[in-house]
């Protein structure tokens, strides 16, 4: 007798284990599978990850327009115009291209074209005769060759000293591997005109490589400064005696005439930039220090109580560079704000608890390098869960009529995790959308019990029931239906 009992609490335990609750899923995003669209975006974009799959990576620096903005053509977004509005497109022969250095679009061009015509409109640096103040240009540059004398910029015009014509002329050119910049009879005080001014840089330019180019004049300081990836390569004080603390020299344009970009260059040119301030800093960093976040959908799982366990993803984390990891979850969605539920950051391959619901968001915010050169990227996300498992609906449910009613019976689920039962009926096989019962329309959640009457039926008329037990952990996780049984109430002789 004590080794039938051992045998069957040994069997209990083995059948308890074999009807757990809950089981594992995983869900998968991006890798071979793509990414589905994200609910936010800020400074980031797709690109080309690990093993050729979409990765998610800081987004360059846009080049933004201000209220010193002269100029500015950053070929982004399939089109190439001044998104500060003070110039037209006279002649354009660059072409588009997505090889770009910062944003999502560059210029191409080649020696033989006549590159990017400008015209100024009133107003604006190069439409407009007189005082310049200070200003500063910059763009970032792609040359296939460095030839002697491809054209970058040039600007050519005219201005009357004394009713005497003097040809101006800004310029920068290549010169053995070199940029060069010329400024002649542009500079001026009074009768005092510097006719030529010239600043080269230190650096060869290496063709086939990005690099930065920044030049700054200071109308209060005399200072023209030339720098290449946020690096002096030459410098001069703008004044009578060439040095600082002298009378300054200040910058006057005369007949307004057009800006040619490119006119004789092989190469890619990028966010091309006219501001009417001088500047120290240069825009040479390649992704925003503050890093920049994305926020997948709310990703739907396959029950109610879903209790999120890890997160593991495929990432490339260069060196300096970093990522952080959120997660949040909830029944509902429709009522999510930004802040609640509340995010909760986690570590990849990491137990994650208290994280439960129908529906599981992650969020991912990527850090650069403190150069602002380098991005991480990911690849691939997997959520692992443990999904809550329905009970299952008894294996025996008996029906028996009696006048307008129906007394069902049936035993009880072997699932441990039962909560409750619920009746479903209808006048059809397998349609259960019954309204007539005193008790309520069709499914009808009875509690706790193992029997049950249907009452307010019509005698004469057959009905079809099944019966399916929900979850204690939540009532909404219900099970699938039993086998179906029918009755036929009838008002029964005395």
């Amino acid at each position: 007798m004590l080794k039938k009992q051992i045998f069957f609490s040994i069997l209990g335990i083995l059948f308890l284990s074999m009807s757990v609750y809950a089981s594992s899923q995983k869900i998968i995003l991006g890798g071979k599978n793509g990414w589905e669209p994200l609910s936010y975006m800020d400074s980031v974009v797709f690109d080309k990850g690990r093993f050729g799959y979409d990765a998610i990576q800081l987004s360059t620096n846009y080049a933004k327009t201000n209220s010193s903005t002269d100029l500015l053509i950053s070929f982004d977004d399939g089109a190439i115009y001044d998104e500060a509005n003070n110039y037209e497109i006279v002649t354009s022969n660059i072409e588009l291209s997505a090889k770009a250095q910062m944003g999502n679009g560059t210029g191409m061009t080649q020696l033989s074209n006549q590159g990017l015509v400008l015209k100024g409109k009133e107003g604006s640096l190069f439409g407009s005769e007189g005082l310049t103040g200070s200003f500063t240009i910059e763009f970032w540059l792609y040359p296939a060759i460095a030839e002697n004398g491809e054209l970058i910029f040039n600007w050519r015009s005219s201005r009357n000293i004394n009713k005497q014509s003097m040809y101006q002329v800004i310029r920068a050119c290549f010169f053995n591997n070199h940029i060069e910049w010329n400024f002649h009879n542009i500079f001026s005080s009074g009768q005092i005109v510097k006719d030529e001014i010239t600043l080269t840089s230190v650096s060869s330019i290496i063709p086939q490589q990005w690099t930065h180019h920044f030049l700054s004049y200071d109308d209060e300081t005399g200072l023209l400064e030339y720098k290449i990836n946020g690096k002096t390569e030459a410098l001069q004080y703008v004044t009578i005696s060439s040095r600082e603390d002298s009378q300054i020299l200040n910058a006057y344009l005369g007949v307004p005439a057009d800006i040619q970009l490119c006119s004789h260059y092989s190469g890619l040119i990028d966010d091309f930039i006219i501001t009417r301030e001088s500047q120290t800093d240069t825009s040479i960093t390649m992704y925003n220090s503050k890093g920049g976040r994305f926020e997948t959908q709310p990703i739907e799982t396959d029950g109610f109580n879903s209790s999120l366990k890890q997160l593991d993803a495929t990432t490339t984390i260069p060196p300096e560079t970093g990522m952080a990891f959120f997660v949040r979850g909830g029944d509902n969605f429709y009522e999510w704000t930004d802040s609640y539920p509340e995010w909760e950051p986690v570590s990849l391959q990491e137990e994650i608890k208290g994280v439960t619901g129908k529906y599981l968001q992650i969020a991912v915010e990527l850090y650069p390098d403190g150069n602002g050169i380098k991005t991480p990227s990911v690849s691939e996300l997997v959520l692992s869960y443990e999904a809550t498992e329905p009970p299952l609906p008894p294996a025996v449910v008996e029906a028996t009529s009696g006048n307008s009613y129906v007394d069902l019976t049936w035993s009880p689920s072997v699932d441990y995790t039962v909560g409750g039962y619920t009746i479903y009926y209808g006048e059809h096989p397998g349609e259960y959308l019954g309204r007539i019962a005193a008790e309520g329309v069709s499914p009808i959640q009875v509690g706790d019990v193992l029997s049950y009457r249907i009452t307010g039926l019509q005698n004469g008329k057959i009905y079809y029931f099944a019966i399916s037990a929900y979850s204690s952990l939540d009532e909404r996780i219900t099970g699938e239906l039993s086998k179906e049984v029918y009755a036929r109430p009838l008002r029964k002789a005395k």
